[in-house]
């Protein structure tokens, strides 16, 4: 019980100080497809979908295969170890596993200017290997570390519009500079986030996640949160949260921001149903929309680019 008490404390405090704190903004983008990832509970298969954001024009893009981003310009998606043009079909494999033979790289998150990407590293030869890398978009060369995170998981979340740093899952949410200085963190101790979070807004100023609060009993709702640790605060999302144990409770996961800033889209399962759909919603929690129903494919929520929607 202490711990709760002391995990809600500090929320409080969070969210009491809330301080402007925006970053140098990149232009934002028209809200165009999103693409999500998916489990096919016939099949059995990891799958990669787009869908336009009204549910229409839900297209398979690959099986047993994992997503990444969409690249800045709407064109190509990160996409199991190499990129997929979108509209040509064409597939670039990086061969990270021939470059870097002790050390497996999922890099999915591209740069703001799409010449690098960022990268999960894991090695079981090295476990002292395991962090946070860059790679040239282009090739998958010049192997870069941001940061180690020896026998556990180091993951990056996404880019500062600017570029110039990191959302990483460093042992709390955290950001960072490319070189792995000015590691900062984001969530209070004791707050369970999930992994691959962190999608900063395109006006840079907030940061996206979602997490277990008070603890891991209760099911995940979305937060955000400043760049440089303030103005910590929960998107009341309808329905969103609630024990475990509840009938009807609802998870909400993996949330990430619109190009234009203006929205956010997410997965939810609720309790009464488990059924895992995605959803999108209004940056301030109003207008809930169900994107998909598929009650054999469970979404995991999905990255929102500025590829044009199917006329």
């Amino acid at each position: 019980m202490m711990g709760k008490v002391v995990v809600l404390a500090l929320l409080t405090a969070a969210i009491a100080v809330v301080v402007s704190a925006p970053a140098a903004a990149k232009p934002r983008g028209t809200n165009g497809k999103i693409v999500l990832n998916s489990d096919n509970l016939v099949t059995g298969q990891e799958q990669v979908y787009t869908v336009d954001p009204d549910g229409s024009d839900l297209q398979l893009l690959a099986n047993d295969a994992e997503a990444g981003q969409w690249s800045p310009d709407g064109t190509k998606i990160a996409l199991g170890g190499g990129i997929l043009n979108f509209d040509t079909g064409g597939f670039t494999d990086l061969s990270l596993g021939t470059l870097y033979p002790d050390l497996f790289l999922g890099c999915g998150v591209w740069s703001p200017d799409a010449t690098r990407l960022a990268c999960e590293g894991d090695s079981e030869a090295d476990p002292s290997l395991n962090g946070v890398y860059t790679v040239r978009s282009a090739d998958g060369g010049d192997l870069r570390q941001v940061i180690l995170n020896p026998f556990d998981f180091g993951s990056p979340g996404d880019y500062s519009p600017n570029g110039k740093r990191l959302v990483v899952a460093h042992g709390t949410l955290a950001v960072v500079k490319l070189d792995g200085s000015g590691l900062r963190q984001l969530t209070p101790p004791g707050v369970s986030f999930n992994l691959g979070d962190g999608s900063w807004s395109p006006q840079g100023n907030e940061i996206l996640f979602s997490a277990h609060v008070p603890d891991n009993d209760y099911r995940s709702t979305i937060w955000a949160v400043h760049s440089d640790g303030s103005g910590l605060r929960q998107i009341p999302v309808p329905g969103c949260g609630g024990l475990f144990s509840s009938p009807t409770s609802i998870s909400c996961f993996n949330p990430s921001w619109s190009p234009d800033g203006s929205k956010i889209v997410f997965g939810r399962l609720p309790a009464e149903t488990g059924q895992r759909d995605l959803y999108t919603v209004n940056a301030d929690g109003s207008g809930l929309f169900r994107v998909t129903n598929t009650p054999d494919i469970e979404e995991s929520g999905g990255d929102w680019g500025t590829h044009p929607l199917t006329q």
